[in-house]
């Protein structure tokens, strides 16, 4: 693992925060590239991460490389591309780009080998939720690096490519949904008098709490909320009005919204 030359395509926050991880994890960062056209974001990905990026000369950086991970928009795909004069066909092709299904990939790159991902954004504090999917190609060899790789910034499942759209309406925007909960909360706060510091921190607070402690009790989030509600009691009462405003089914509508566009995208 530590002899495969890894490159970024792509220094922007997500391939920053994998790289970060990988880092402080069994990489090095001399077995570490990046490649950015803005000087920018490739001055800050060396910065954060301790790892040489540069903003010209890509293929050098490319021919070197064992591993090339595509960190850049879908939209953006085809500026790294056989259009462009750039194939990755001996190269393990690992893809974070939403919505761009394997085949595609291929098509772009000339690439056999591909691996796609779907991270999310609390991989920038090694607490991210992966899903992949693999082409037929690839080797065992390949999916242990791969799993090393997303090991360092969180968990990962695998899972295949049909679902990958799923992931990404659950874990991918996931986070968005969490944050607006998480302001709502401490708005609700603030209304009721606590200061926005306060209430801020209470209420993020207590959605990681809540989601640790589900995932070490193995309990279902329904018989846990059940131990936390009294007959009559506060949370009755706030459930009840999260119910009657169907909580649960705008969440599910919103989950699918980010699905249907996920697939919408894998089509262009």
């Amino acid at each position: 693992m530590n002899n495969n030359n890894i490159l970024f395509i792509g220094a922007g926050k997500m391939a920053t925060a994998i790289a970060g991880g990988m880092i402080v994890s069994d990489f090095s960062a001399g077995q570490i590239k990046a490649f950015d056209v803005s000087k920018e974001a490739a001055e800050a990905f060396t910065l954060k991460t301790g790892v040489q990026a540069e903003c010209k000369n890509l293929k050098p950086l490319i021919d070197k490389a064992d591993t090339v991970i595509l960190a850049v928009k879908p939209q953006h795909l085809s500026k790294v591309s056989r259009k462009a004069g750039i194939t990755l066909n001996n190269k393990l092709v690992v893809s974070i780009a939403a919505g761009v299904k394997i085949e595609r990939i291929k098509e772009l790159t000339a690439a056999e080998r591909i691996i796609r991902v779907m991270p999310n954004t609390p991989a920038m504090v090694n607490a991210g939720a992966s899903a992949y999917a693999l082409s037929d190609e690839v080797s065992e060899t390949d999916e242990e690096l791969v799993t090393a790789i997303l090991k360092s910034i969180g968990t990962y499942t695998k899972l295949p490519e049909s679902l990958m759209d799923a992931v990404t309406g659950v874990s991918g925007s996931g986070p968005a949904y969490v944050f607006d909960f998480i302001q709502a909360m401490a708005d609700g706060g603030v209304n009721a008098g606590l200061p926005r510091e306060a209430a801020m921190k209470l209420a993020a607070q207590t959605v990681m709490g809540a989601a640790r402690l589900m995932l070490e009790s193995g309990e279902h989030p329904a018989v846990l909320r059940d131990q936390v509600t009294s007959p009559g009691g506060t949370t009755a009462k706030a459930l009840a009005v999260l119910e009657s405003n169907s909580f649960k089914g705008i969440v599910i509508e919103a989950v699918l919204a980010s699905v249907e566009h996920s697939i919408e995208l894998g089509n262009k």
